[in-house]
């Protein structure tokens, strides 16, 4: 009974932790791989499909300035204020889920990176609670600007392309750093699901959320002109 009850206290303080450390060893350590990238490969592998994973990390300074806005615009417009979770998203997806309609995200950019650089991409009650602690561990050690950086460098972008410097070399023959506001809108526009929309082949209704996310970035830029490297000083 000792040595089961040792292992009872012993687990929560290996856990607290070891995601502690991690957290914030992550705060200045490029983030090289994901779970999602490994799982990716593995999902290539059991379909017998030819490994592909294109990733470069590249610091928040060698990425254009128009995505972090683009993706504001387009996945989470009040990530400059919140704590890391948008309280009316997650109410308003909860009641949709009741009446049985069509789940939707309620996700925030600082969610969709603790998910990505910590956990799975299937969407449990486990992992749900595990991506609400990540995020608070990352919201509390990390600034908006890393938040961003780390969102900005892990999450997939298409078929085996993660980040922003990789979907600027496979999509745009360019780098990170030379995007431009339009090709930052088309990225965004595939965020609901890379591997269905396509920045480099756009279809119809890419174009039209393109369109829509650029009228949505100059909202952006209007409302935080004096934030827009989401931490308090303008680069």
């Amino acid at each position: 009974m000792k040595i089961l009850k040792r292992i009872l206290i012993a687990i929560p303080i290996v856990f607290f932790g070891s995601t502690i450390v991690a957290t914030l060893i992550l705060k200045w350590m490029p983030v090289y791989v994901s779970p999602l990238m490994i799982i990716r490969c593995v999902q290539q592998h059991s379909d017998q499909r030819p490994l592909k994973l294109k990733h470069h990390w590249v610091p928040y300074d060698s990425i254009s300035p128009e995505l972090p806005i683009a993706v504001m615009a387009s996945e989470d417009q009040l990530f400059p204020k919140h704590n890391g979770f948008d309280k009316k998203a997650i109410i308003e997806a909860a009641e949709e889920y009741m009446k049985g309609k069509r789940r939707r995200g309620g996700s925030t950019i600082s969610q969709q990176t603790a998910k990505n650089v910590f956990l799975w991409p299937q969407s449990t009650w486990t992992r749900k609670a595990l991506e609400a602690y990540f995020t608070v561990l990352i919201e509390c050690f990390w600034s908006k600007e890393r938040i961003m950086e780390v969102y900005l460098n892990t999450i997939e972008m298409g078929d085996g392309i993660y980040g922003a410097e990789a979907v600027a070399q496979e999509n745009f023959n360019t780098s990170a750093l030379q995007l431009n506001k339009r090709q930052c809108a088309l990225i965004a526009a595939t965020l609901p699901n890379p591997l269905k929309f396509d920045s480099k082949n756009p279809s119809p209704y890419m174009r039209k959320r393109q369109r829509h996310i650029l009228k949505e970035m100059n909202y952006i830029r209007h409302t935080y002109k004096d934030t827009l490297s989401v931490d308090n000083n303008t680069k």
